[in-house]
């Protein structure tokens, strides 16, 4: 089964958090003030968080989701 997820590219994301403050499922962290990671147990695949990022490094894509 495929479902949307928030994927970042964090080699350009610049740790500001707002994509963080914007998503209503609080699936993003920010890993040690580096890069932001999404938690796709979370993560519903809105689109918020990549429409709030000011670097345009998150996109949401199909992912396989594998129930087990």
């Amino acid at each position: 089964m495929a479902k949307k997820k928030a994927n970042v590219n964090v080699a350009g994301c610049v740790a500001c958090g707002v994509c963080r403050l914007q998503c209503p499922k609080n699936a993003i962290s920010i890993y040690r003030g580096c890069y932001a990671t999404v938690d796709e147990d979370l993560c519903v695949g809105c689109g918020l968080c990549a429409k709030a990022c000011p670097a345009n490094v998150i996109e949401v894509k199909e992912r396989e989701v594998i129930n087990g």
